[in-house]
Parts: C-alpha cells; structure tokens; sequence
C-alpha cells in the first residue's frame, strides 16, 4: 500500500495541473478593447494616408491645382516604372544610401568616441562644453560650400552628413552617460575596478537606450546631411535628381525621388527598431543584462 502512496506521489503532473489559469471575463473584455482600439487607429491612418493620395490624383485632373507644380500619383508611378526600367532610378538610390551609410556610421563611431572622452575627463569636458554647444547651434548649410571647397564633390557629402549629425551624438551620448547611477559607478571602484572597466561594465550597457535612441536620430539627419550635399555637390543620387528635375520643371521626376527617399528613410528606421527590439532584450534592464 504504501508503495502506490508513494508511487502516486512521485506521479509527474498532469497537463490540467500545469495549465494556465483561465482568463477572467473582464481581462477577455479588456483585451478585445485593446485589439478594437488598435484597429481603429490602424483604420484612421490608412485611411488617411488613402484620402491623401486620392484628393492629390484627382486635384491635378480636375484643374483644382496645377499638375506642373505638384505633379500627381500616376505619374510618379509611371515615372518611377520607367527608371526602374532603364536602371537610372537604382543608380542614383545606390549612391545615396552608400553615402547615407556611410555619413551614418561615420557620424556615430565619431561622436560616440568624442562622448566617451568627455566622460572619461571632466577636464576635457569642461573645457570643450561651449564649442560644442556653439558648433551644434550652428546652420550647418552653411558649411556646404566650405566642404566643397576643401575636399571636393564627394567627400564633401560624407563630411556634410557626419557634421550634422555628430554634435547630436556627443551630447545625447554624453548626457546618458552621465545619466548612469552614481552609486553603481561608486560600487565597482569600491572594489577595484579600472576606468576602462566602468566604462565597459557600467557606463556603455546602461547607455544602451540612449545609443538606440540616438541611432533613430542620427538616421534622419545623415539622410539630411547627404541631401544638402548633392544639392551642392553631386553628379548623381537623388537629392541631384531633386535639383535636376525643378531646374527643367519636371516635378514627376522630384517627387519620385521624394518618394524613394521616404522608403529609403522608412527602411533604416524598420531596422533600427528591429535591432532595437533585440538589443533591449538582453540590454534594457541594466547593464548586467537581466
């Protein structure tokens, strides 16, 4: 007898003992409210976005506005067909994302490396705080022509791309850096831990968020960047299409490259969150990670 009792204790439990419990009505309700609302949002935004583009189509044909100045959804897509077509359209969207890439990294491999400096030398920070300040308050359009000057078409578009962007780096970096709890920082040099090892250990998976952050920034601003910079200096991409085609007044031409820099920017922001998602997993409840 007391073999079964024991048998029966040792009896590994059953699927209706480890189920999850039942979900109350009111939490059912409240999740239906949920999905309601999100389709809802959903809805509205679609069909904004499809009022949009239907008042903008029949606004030209019916003489509301004049299809010479905004030109019209058919007739980008047409243009954007024959482009695509003859191989222009992914020229010139090669060169611009090359460059884009390009004044991205750049702009913040450099500016994180500025911010860690900063950090690592209140000295340093001290004395270079009001340069910053000023060189980031300054229109950086108006460095356009000295970059050409300096460094030629091309490397003036990469230039112009990393100083835009590079001063909003160092100080949203530097600001999260020194965002990290005092009293962890205290902690680890209690017990003997290296500037380099704070930095590694404490400051850079604490600044996780904010580098995230600062990459959805810095998306934006080097598309702006390189834009400017094929307004002065290129010889192909689309910001050169942009210009091109308003000196000859072919508006199909420069919304259709509008058009391809929205999808380009839409891309790079799905990523960033895509890899935001990830890193955050593991990242974003503190620097050890869990």
């Amino acid at each position: 007898m007391s073999m079964n009792f024991a048998a029966a204790g040792s009896a590994a439990p059953t699927s209706a003992d480890t189920a999850a419990p039942a979900r109350s009505p009111g939490y059912r309700a409240y999740l239906a409210s949920l999905r309601r609302d999100t389709w809802i949002v959903q809805g509205w935004q679609l069909g904004l976005v499809a009022l949009f583009f239907a008042l903008w189509e029949i606004g030209p044909r019916m003489g509301w506005i004049t299809p010479m100045l905004t030109s019209y959804p058919s007739a980008i897509a047409g243009t954007l067909m024959k482009m695509t077509s003859d191989g222009s359209l992914v020229l010139h969207t090669w060169v611009t994302l090359k460059e884009i890439l390009v004044g991205f990294a750049g702009g913040m491999a450099l500016g994180t490396l500025l911010a860690v400096a900063l950090w690592w030398s209140p000295m340093v920070y001290r004395i270079a705080d009001p340069f910053i300040v000023v060189l980031n308050a300054l229109p950086k359009i108006a460095l356009v022509p000295i970059f050409y000057i300096w460094l030629g078409d091309m490397a003036s578009i990469y230039a112009m791309a990393i100083a835009v962007s590079l001063f909003v780096t160092v100080l949203m970096l530097f600001t999260g850096f020194q965002a990290i709890d005092p009293d962890k920082v205290r902690l680890v040099r209690l017990f003997g831990a290296s500037q380099v090892q704070v930095l590694t250990k404490i400051v850079l998976p604490g600044s996780v968020p904010t580098m995230i952050s600062t990459l959805k920034v810095n998306v934006g601003l080097a598309l702006v960047g390189v834009i400017v910079g094929e307004f002065q200096a290129a010889k192909a991409g689309l910001g050169y299409l942009i210009t091109y085609g308003s000196q000859i007044f072919q508006m199909n031409l420069v919304m259709t490259s509008i058009f391809v820099l929205a999808v380009i920017s839409t891309l790079l922001f799905a990523l960033i969150q895509s890899v935001e998602a990830t890193v955050l997993r593991r990242y974003g409840s503190g620097p050890s990670g869990t």
